[in-house]
């Protein structure tokens, strides 16, 4: 999940015009071409070296160290599962590893051009192998085995041995298609087209494309959300920012060929099917009820966009991988109706859960707040009625309420955050004033934001639900409630994002210029907890942990490389809620260990989480087809055995974590009661 101003920066991909892609995308007029930095990039590597050394959050010294990390992030960059550079390669480019930061201050990119040109050339060498490769037949009988992930396997040291990582890569290409029941003709045709296009995307990089490429490699260095982006990237990502979102509304990247899902807009189309997720894997885009799929694997960002995109009301096609299935997995098909995500939809909604616990009836009060929003143009323009997180969620308390609700789960599952300020005032109005988030900048000033209005909205038994995906806002939120010990927080591990962001213009630096530069977003700050902690790289650790698939997964802070650690400072003055509520915390987890041990749902969370890390662990797939077709038919036959096991209950599936939150939050407020009555005993 790359990637603030003071607040969380949820980079939303605003997709262009869906237009129809050509048959004459694959023209061969196209060239390979030994590119060179242009007049501008020189003295633009100078500078943004000098942003990042004076003004970047981390000071970290631009040394033989870093050059080191920098030569190993751009290679991976443009090869990242050793497919194309030799050994030979490697060997030849390593005199450089310890000079790239002495090459900068000089604003010298010849190492990087060089570099690329040498994998333009050895891509040009395996294109040449691929076209053939593909039209001659595979044996699927013989028993062989594909490692897909090769970014830590040795370079290959010739031609050859290169030929043969490439014929299992395609022969597994090849298997999956015949799988999905695909004719063999339209195999060769379907990978014909996919290499194509590779070769028409390198033939189509620019010298500014290949720059951006190697001043990420440095500005990654730092930390992973400081990033240089190109005059013609920032260009095009001013144009996708005032465009209406008519799309699936998803934030979508390019990894490893496949393009993932990073993050589900709330209250988008997506999010409302409820059947993309962030780190599925779309490989195929088909339009209407009957449109050709049309395979994207190794396709640009850009051109996917493109296709995914298209006017509000109508249907696109998705071929997906689900993050949780493995490569070998068979995609599956879903359909989205395009339409343009507004603020309402993405609004805090509530609900109420009636459950018996301990044989008496109870009703639980749910409130889901899919992002920290706040409607800044209505209520500039005056309108009394201008929407923000704060002001419809104390609405909703207020009908809870009157509902007679026994306790309120806060939801933030998914909540990838929003306006900051929205999360300090959420906080208080479930506490007495005081303070919610420390911010420390890169000089080492530290500012305490703070709740002033005095009063609470609700002062009863609260819960707040997040997961992996719970970010920045979420996390502030979260965390604040915790060290006020005002509620429990359950679910999973959050995110970690703490750090904040701001972007900086280059051109401001050349005002006389009339040649286009970019800009940088780097790394200013950092959040801290009112007890001192970073939410930086650990997130919000529950009170009680629900398991989770994210967990198996690379999704977080702690799986970026170059994050900022955790750290901590002096606490901030506050005044804790109950004291007594840690020391239940014990008491209540092994009742809910109890709980979910009796809990189908559960067990079925657990084993298919077992079922991942074992799939994780698995660094080759079988090219036999038979073993590959058994290992399809027997995850088919689970997924039906479920189904039968469920029958009427699959609502149940649907909300179960959210009722153990509800039985959590009730076992707390007996304990609280029996607490109580003690005290007035006495």
């Amino acid at each position: 999940m790359k990637k603030f101003a003071v607040l969380f920066y949820l980079i939303v991909f605003i997709v262009l015009p869906f237009q129809a892609l050509q048959a004459a995308d694959y023209a061969d007029s196209l060239s390979y071409k030994e590119l060179k930095p242009l007049p501008t990039h020189p003295r633009t590597a100078q500078l943004i070296m000098h942003i990042l050394s004076r003004s970047h959050y981390r000071n970290l010294a631009i040394d033989d160290s870093l050059s080191s990390q920098m030569f190993d992030r751009y290679i991976e960059s443009l090869d990242y599962n050793r497919s194309y550079f030799l050994q030979s390669d490697i060997n030849l480019f390593e005199r450089y590893r310890y000079q790239l930061d002495d090459y900068l201050r000089k604003g010298n990119l010849s190492v990087a051009y060089q570099i690329y040109n040498t994998f333009q050339q050895r891509f040009k060498e395996r294109f040449v192998y691929i076209e053939k490769r593909i039209q001659e037949p595979f044996d699927f009988n013989k028993d062989e085995v594909y490692k897909p992930d090769r970014s830590e396997a040795p370079w290959a040291k010739s031609s050859a041995e290169l030929d043969e990582i490439w014929r299992k890569r395609l022969k597994n290409e090849v298997l999956s298609m015949k799988l999905a029941n695909k004719k063999d003709e339209d195999i060769i045709k379907t990978l014909l087209k996919r290499y194509r296009r590779y070769e028409k995307a390198v033939k189509q990089t620019e010298s500014e494309d290949v720059f951006q490429t190697y001043m990420n490699a440095f500005t990654e260095s730092f930390d992973p959300h400081t990033n240089y982006m190109s005059p013609k990237t920032t260009e095009d990502f001013k144009i996708r920012m005032s465009l209406s979102l008519e799309g699936i509304g998803a934030s979508l990247r390019t990894e490893n060929d496949y393009t993932k899902v990073v993050e589900i807009i709330a209250g988008g189309p997506a999010d409302k099917s409820g059947l993309l997720h962030p780190n599925d894997l779309i490989t195929a885009v088909g339009q209407g009820d009957d449109g050709e799929m049309v395979d994207i694997i190794g396709w640009r960002i850009d051109d996917v966009v493109q296709l995914i995109r298209g006017p509000k009301g109508t249907k696109v096609r998705l071929s997906i991988i689900p993050a949780e299935a493995s490569v070998n997995d068979p995609p599956k098909t879903i359909e989205i109706i395009r339409d343009e995500v507004k603020l309402e939809d993405r609004a805090a909604k509530s609900d109420t859960l009636d459950i018996t616990h301990n044989g008496k009836k109870y009703k639980i009060g749910v409130i889901q707040i899919p992002a920290f929003y706040f409607d800044y143009d209505a209520m500039r323009k005056g309108d009394p009625n201008y929407k923000s997180t704060t002001r419809d969620v104390k609405r909703l308390l207020g009908e809870l309420q009157s509902a007679g609700v026994d306790g309120i789960v806060i939801d933030l599952r998914g909540n990838g955050g929003g306006f900051l300020n929205e999360a300090i005032e959420l906080t208080g109005i479930f506490i007495d004033h005081g303070p919610v988030v420390q911010v420390r900048n890169s000089s080492g000033q530290i500012k305490i934001e703070s709740d002033y209005n005095n009063g609470v909205v609700y002062n009863g038994p609260l819960a707040v639900l997040v997961d992996r995906l719970s970010a920045s806002a979420s996390e502030i939120f979260s965390a604040a409630i915790q060290d006020y010990r005002r509620g429990l927080v359950l679910g999973a591990q959050t995110f970690g994002k703490g750090t904040v962001q701001n972007v900086v213009k280059l051109s401001r630096f050349f005002p006389r210029s009339s040649q286009k530069y970019g800009q940088v977003k780097l790394t200013i700050a950092k959040f801290y907890r009112i007890s001192g902690g970073s939410t930086q790289h650990v997130g919000v650790l529950p009170d009680i942990t629900f398991p989770s698939r994210y967990s198996v997964m690379d999704i977080g802070e702690d799986s970026q490389e170059n994050a900022l650690r955790w750290d901590e400072i002096r606490p901030a003055n506050y005044r804790i809620y109950d004291a007594a509520l840690k020391d239940f915390i014990p008491r209540l987890r092994q009742m809910h260990l109890a709980r979910i041990a009796k809990d189908r749902e559960f067990q079925y969370l657990l084993e298919d989480i077992e079922e991942l890390k074992k799939k994780k662990e698995e660094k080759t797939i079988s090219l036999q087809i038979e073993k590959r077709r058994k290992e399809r038919e027997l995850a088919e036959a689970k997924k039906e055995r479920r189904k039968k096991e469920r029958g009427e209950e699959d609502k149940h599936a649907k909300t179960f974590l959210v009722e153990e939150s509800g039985h959590i939050l009730l076992d707390l407020a007996l304990l609280q009661r029996g607490k109580l009555a003690e005290r007035q005993k006495q």
